[in-house]
């Protein structure tokens, strides 16, 4: 076969090359950021370092896609983040530097496991090469936080980042919520990724499987007891507001009309004009709900842990009741309080399950005995703190006036201390989701930070904060992130010149050696308007209605300084130890 020419050179010509594209590839950091866009994450509280720096390059790249907020120390990153997550629903993120920037954190993380708050922290470590050398400002973080996280990973190489972020947001979110904390080397940020980034988020761990329906039988041996039960009480804890269960609550108690009482963080999950709402639990926690929790038969607990502020002496701990015990944490089963009638899984889940078979019944002289408390402590206590004789404002006036103007309905934070007993016994909770505080590790310098983070996550409600002026030195430097940002958050400080909960301690168990509780302060609304906050102080009761109109008038951050009386005490009051049927009045 004889080839032309133009024939013969075609086929000695080489054919043209096709043109493939190679996969785009970033690097570490800029995974990072494009795995937390992909979450579904639009705000991180953090604060800059050597160690963070790659991140920080990255994010300047998205600042249209996610906000990134400057906080002015990272204990505050993590209480914000804290705030956010707790009126949101949604996991916190904050993102810091290695050493002391991570341990700074460490305060906030131990909060957030204990009070059960959904959060992810992201801290930068040095270069792989480097750990276990002492380098500058390299610490073992993953060693000191394994005791306080849910879960916590050191990546090393960029490639981990996206599915260890997506574990991450997963384990921190579901469950029993609680920090993650997430270590990345230098070198990890900095790396170009091998293959393309993609995301995808984590649905399910074969190593981590959270029960979310409880078990058939353990439900109805519940239902049994309850429907058997002649003075029935049901505890609710802050596991209500994590699972969304508030609707389900209040359709349990209202058609197996039970009496129900809060734990501390339960507080705003019924309101507290229901026929069935008796009070609050715990030290200093209302009359009639401690006294009747050791005269009820059955203790119907929904996501609460027994906490020993709760109990007093276990031995001593409604003993004549059986217990029902409704919790996502299979390790808070029988801890403390050994149940009778166990139901392991979420709270809102459990209820479902509950109602239909939970007959609906009337305990109406029950609650009625829940009534006779209520007068007493009305008249030794409560009537005294609203309508003073004394001539110094009270903390109790100072919070039911608050709740007056804003209808129950702000979301409102309180501080550790006298000051959170007050707001806890005083602030008429009419709205879900509005308390928040640091329950179970009580961390002074809590609130001004998380009332920031709060703000940021529910922007259309009124935030207001209560703090005591020996906690508002803790966290001070935070007017900083708020003036920056210019949300108006509405602090008030009730001023009494006392580290005011040790010093009630001391005059009632330590012959009044009062030792090393009295503060001298600043002068807060100067230091206030020094970072661009207005406000005033209020020293007159006859100011106080005309104070708090100012405050919440404003559309800005405002500072509110009210002086209290120096040596007010909190009541009534469990001693440490006591029974709580022994609860105090005075």
């Amino acid at each position: 076969m004889e080839f032309n020419e133009n024939q013969t050179a075609a086929i000695a010509a080489p054919k043209p090359a096709v043109s493939v594209e190679k996969p785009e590839l970033i690097n570490g950091s800029h995974a990072l950021i494009r795995s937390l866009i992909a979450e579904g994450i639009e705000t991180i509280f953090g604060y800059p370092g050597g160690a963070i720096m790659p991140v920080y390059d990255a994010i300047y790249d998205y600042q249209t896609e996610i906000e990134h907020i400057l906080v002015r120390h990272e204990q505050g990153a993590a209480h914000a983040a804290e705030g956010y997550a707790r009126v949101s629903g949604k996991t916190g993120v904050c993102l810091v530097t290695s050493g002391p920037g991570a341990t700074n954190l460490v305060t906030g993380i131990a909060d957030a496991i204990i009070d059960s708050t959904p959060m992810v922290c992201i801290v930068g470590q040095v270069a792989s090469h480097l750990l276990g050398t002492d380098a500058f400002q390299e610490t073992d973080v993953i060693g000191i936080t394994v005791p306080i996280t849910k879960w916590n990973y050191q990546v090393t190489r960029a490639d981990e980042i996206p599915e260890i972020i997506a574990k991450a947001f997963y384990i921190a979110g579901s469950g029993r919520p609680g920090p993650v904390l997430i270590d990345i080397t230098k070198n990890a940020q900095q790396e170009l990724m091998s293959k393309a980034f993609s995301y995808k988020k984590c649905e399910t761990l074969i190593s981590y499987r959270p029960r979310i329906a409880p078990k058939q039988d353990q439900v109805e041996a519940a239902a049994k007891l309850i429907n058997e039960a002649k003075r029935p009480f049901v505890f609710f804890g802050h596991g209500v507001q994590i699972a969304g269960a508030e609707k389900e609550l209040l359709q349990f108690i209202e058609k197996t009309d039970v009496p129900a009482a809060s734990t501390l963080l339960g507080l705003s999950c019924v309101s507290v004009d229901h026929p069935n709402y008796v009070g609050w639990l715990g030290m200093h926690g209302n009359y009639g709900t401690n006294v009747l929790t050791n005269q009820c038969d059955v203790v119907i607990a929904i996501g609460m842990r027994f906490d020993d502020r709760v109990t007093g002496d276990v031995s001593r701990y409604a003993k004549q009741a059986k217990i029902i015990h409704i919790e996502i944490d299979p390790a808070e089963i029988d801890k403390i309080i050994k149940a009778d009638a166990p139901v392991v899984g979420d709270a809102k889940r459990a209820l479902e399950m509950l109602l239909p078979l939970v007959k609906e019944n009337n305990h109406e002289a029950w609650r009625a005995e829940f009534k006779k408390y209520d007068v007493i402590e009305d008249e030794k206590i409560t009537q005294p703190e609203l309508a003073p004789t004394t001539e110094k404002i009270k903390m109790a006036e100072v919070i039911r006036q608050l709740s007056d103007k804003t209808k129950g309905e702000a979301v409102v934070l309180a501080d550790v201390g006298q000051h959170q007993m007050m707001t806890a016994r005083y602030y008429q909770f009419k709205k879900p989701g509005s308390f928040i505080t640091s329950g179970g590790l009580g961390t002074m310098g809590y609130a001004l930070p998380a009332a920031f983070g709060a703000k940021v996550g529910a922007p259309d409600r009124e935030v207001v904060a209560f703090i005591g002026d020996g906690c508002f030195q803790m966290t001070i430097q935070e007017l900083g992130t708020i003036a920056q940002k210019g949300l108006p958050v509405k602090i008030i400080i009730l001023n009494n010149n006392f580290l005011g909960m040790v010093r009630q301690w001391q005059q009632l168990f330590h012959q009044k050696r009062y030792s090393f509780v009295e503060l001298q302060n600043p002068d807060f609304i100067t230091i206030a308007k020094g970072f661009g906050i207005d406000g005033h102080t209020c020293a007159s009761r006859d100011n106080l209605n005309e104070s708090l109109d100012k405050l919440l008038a404003s559309d800005k951050p405002y500072l509110l300084e009210v002086l209290v009386e120096k040596e007010e005490n909190v009541f009534p009051m469990v001693p440490t130890g006591a029974c709580v049927a022994d609860i105090r009045l005075a």
